[in-house]
């Protein structure tokens, strides 16, 4: 597993340690991490990537993302093809317009559950629930991205057992108009932790809830299972909350300089923010390490 110590590097230096074994994948976050602030891939970034690729180090990205806003690094995964999605409920084949290849849904009656826990612990919070095939939220709950097919109704409705909406639960969305967004994480995940996972990636107090289990960590220790890949041989880059138990498991994890305090608080590596190519940096360097660039 991860080493966590209090080491803090500079940001713009190369690592102080090596992985223990040659690196085998890298796992890396997107928004805040791999992406730009524009959400664009920078020239550097997609050489940097392809050249792990070309020297046998398999990438997955690992998002908050769904499937549906995968198209900004769709033409930048190589190899497998494969994604990991709503924080670890669904792997998705990108070479595959995005098919879904594993999901790992939130029980309807548990959503239900948190729901309810939630409403009561913070008054005022509004839900989403996010399916394999699109959102649909709360009247109260603010869409941060307008989506057309969105049923708007209370979420109770939504998630009733004859409203229809059958398909998989990815994962729970709730939003508090006062609360800070650590402050509303720790109640809600205080009020419904029995009933899911809570986790934020947002600035805002947005919080993503997904089944009991189910995280960016324990799906992607399944992907590396099927390979035969050990935790010792993956590289992880994060920066949120919803990146912890991800950077916890990799053998060697990297917190980006813009990271959220908490994630550079616990996270033995640092490299360059996101908008100076820090995952590039540290790709680069480890190339370099093995001799590959």
């Amino acid at each position: 597993m991860g080493t966590v110590t209090s080491a803090i590097e500079q940001p713009d230096t190369p690592a102080a340690g090596r992985p223990a074994a040659t690196p085998r994948l890298i796992a890396t976050d997107l928004d805040g991490t791999l992406l730009h602030d524009d959400k664009t891939v920078s020239d550097r970034t997609v050489a940097a990537l392809a050249a792990a690729e070309a020297a046998g180090i398999e990438v997955f990205f690992v998002t908050g993302r769904p499937a549906r806003w995968m198209d900004v690094v769709s033409d930048h995964v190589h190899g497998h093809g494969l994604a990991i999605c709503a924080n670890g409920a669904a792997v998705v084949d990108l070479h595959d317009g995005g098919r879904f290849v594993e999901v790992r849904p939130l029980p309807r009656e548990e959503a239900l559950a948190i729901v309810h826990a939630v409403r009561a612990a913070a008054p005022g919070a509004s839900f989403a629930v996010e399916h394999t095939t699109g959102i649909h939220y709360e009247p109260e709950y603010p869409p941060f991205f307008l989506d057309p097919g969105a049923v708007i109704a209370p979420a109770e409705e939504l998630l009733a057992e004859d409203s229809g909406y059958t398909d998989p639960i990815l994962k729970l969305l709730a939003h508090h108009p006062g609360l800070g967004p650590d402050e509303f994480l720790t109640v809600a995940r205080k009020a419904g932790g029995a009933h899911g996972e809570f986790t934020r990636s947002s600035p805002t107090a947005l919080l993503e809830i997904s089944a009991v289990g189910v995280s960016k960590a324990s799906t992607l220790a399944r992907c590396c299972d099927l390979r035969g890949i050990a935790p010792e041989e993956v590289v992880a880059f994060g920066d949120m909350p919803n990146d912890l138990e991800m950077l916890g498991w990799a053998g060697t994890a990297y917190a980006m300089a813009n990271a959220h305090p908490e994630v550079l608080a616990v996270t033995a590596h640092h490299t360059a923010a996101n908008t100076e190519d820090g995952v590039a940096l540290v790709i680069e360097q480890l190339l370099h390490a093995r001799g590959a660039a």
